[in-house]
């Protein structure tokens, strides 16, 4: 008996066959931030890095990267999304910017990876936005937070 989901009786990949489970609400919120200097964040407060508006940029990637996700991780499956919104919040005292991201779908499976993926990228399109000040930002810290829906519900501790 095969306990892999992604993986036949045989052991080769395969997508998951959701088709005989039911629709249901599905949540899901990740985060992540990006470690930047002072002057970078200054810039971004002030709406004058030379790309343009880094944060709202980073929103509409994000958003893009959501509604990809099916694209971009080989056996996800392309989800009814009813609602994205990421959220940014700066630290100057620790020059990190925090990104929360929350998807939410109608469908047989979970948002999760959605929200893992706006999250991510939202962090890459700050760095690259930002990159030409310095290269010397390090983004970390991506994990999902919660996630309803489905079998099961989860809530990150920490």
């Amino acid at each position: 008996m095969n306990d892999f989901s992604h993986a036949d009786i045989d052991g080769k990949i395969k997508m998951v066959d959701v088709s005989g489970k039911k629709e249901t609400l599905r949540t899901a919120q990740a985060c992540g931030h990006i470690i930047l200097n002072k002057e970078i964040i200054s810039r971004i407060k002030g709406n004058s890095i030379q790309k343009g508006d880094v944060l709202a940029t980073a929103k509409i990637a994000g958003i893009n990267a959501a509604k990809k996700t099916w694209e971009l991780v080989p056996l996800c499956h392309q989800i009814k999304l009813t609602n994205i919104d990421i959220n940014f919040k700066i630290d100057e005292v620790e020059n990190k910017i925090f990104i929360a991201s929350f998807v939410t779908g109608m469908d047989r499976t979970g948002v999760e990876m959605e929200a893992i993926a706006a999250a991510a990228v939202s962090l890459i399109t700050v760095y690259d936005m930002c990159k030409s000040i310095s290269q010397d930002m390090v983004i970390g810290g991506i994990k999902l937070i919660k996630k309803t829906g489905g079998k099961s519900d989860f809530i990150r501790d920490s």
